[in-house]
Parts: structure tokens; sequence; C-alpha cells
């Protein structure tokens, strides 16, 4: 357990916020952008844009953002104690983290595949596949926020 002022600990949740709402923004982007890309001759100056964007967004937005929303978000149940993790509300908004994760995680071997041209997916594989992130954020944020259970 670590211990944070009361103000230390709102810079925290703050951050922690401000770093899922980047996090989020980038995940909802992302499948977007596969979506155009599927559409876009391999080779053509349209593919080779959507690689150079595609490859920025996930290394400077939503990489960051996802290590330090597990950072920030780690550290404030740190401070907490025992108390949260008992929680089934608590424990069903960080199953849907690690799921969130591993989304990220599909979408970062979806854009190397985009980037060898390699890419065997449809439009609407992304289509469908942008969906995951805003279900899982839907349960997260009522999870934290309305704590049900």
């Amino acid at each position: 357990m670590i211990e944070l002022s009361g103000e230390a600990y709102l810079w925290v949740k703050a951050l922690h916020m401000i770093s899922v709402m980047a996090w989020m923004a980038g995940m909802l982007y992302l499948p977007r952008l596969f979506v155009y890309h599927c559409d876009a001759e391999t080779g053509s100056e349209l593919s080779e844009t959507l690689k150079v964007m595609e490859r920025r967004l996930l290394r400077l937005i939503i990489n960051p953002a996802m290590i330090s929303s597990w950072v920030f978000g780690l550290t404030m149940l740190a401070a907490s104690g025992d108390v949260l993790w008992s929680q089934p509300w608590m424990i069903i908004k960080l199953v849907c983290v690690v799921f969130m994760s591993i989304a990220h995680g599909e979408m970062a071997k979806w854009r190397k595949a985009f980037e060898a041209d390699r890419n065997t997916r449809s439009q609407k594989f992304y289509r469908i596949a942008n969906e995951a992130p805003t279900i899982l954020m839907v349960v997260i944020i009522i999870m934290a926020v309305v704590q049900p259970l």
C-alpha cells in the first residue's frame, strides 16, 4: 500500500482520467483507419499515408496512454488499500481493462499486418472490431461510477 495525500490522490485520479480518455480516443480511431486502409490500393499514396498515421497513433498516443492508464489506476488502487480489491464492481472493471489491453495488443498486430501489406481482413471485420472498445468502455464506466455490485 502507498500513501497519497488528498491532493496527490486527486492529481493521480485526474491523470488517470486524462490517460484513459486518450487511450479510448486512439482505440476508437485506429480501427476506423483500418477500415479506410482496406480500400487503399497497396503501395498507393493513401496506403502509405495511412501506415504513417496508424504507426504514429499507436506509438505516440495509444501505447503511452495505455501504460499511464495502468500506472495511475494501479497507483490509486494501491493507495486505497484492500478495500477496493474485494469489491465485485472493481473486479469486473479490472477484467474489462485487461480485455481492453488484449484488444490493444490485437490492434497492434493488425497494424503490423497493414504495414507489411499483408492484411487479410475485411472492412466489416474492422467495423465490428471497433465495437469491442466501446462496449468495454461502457461497462468500465458503469462499474467505476455506479458501482452496481
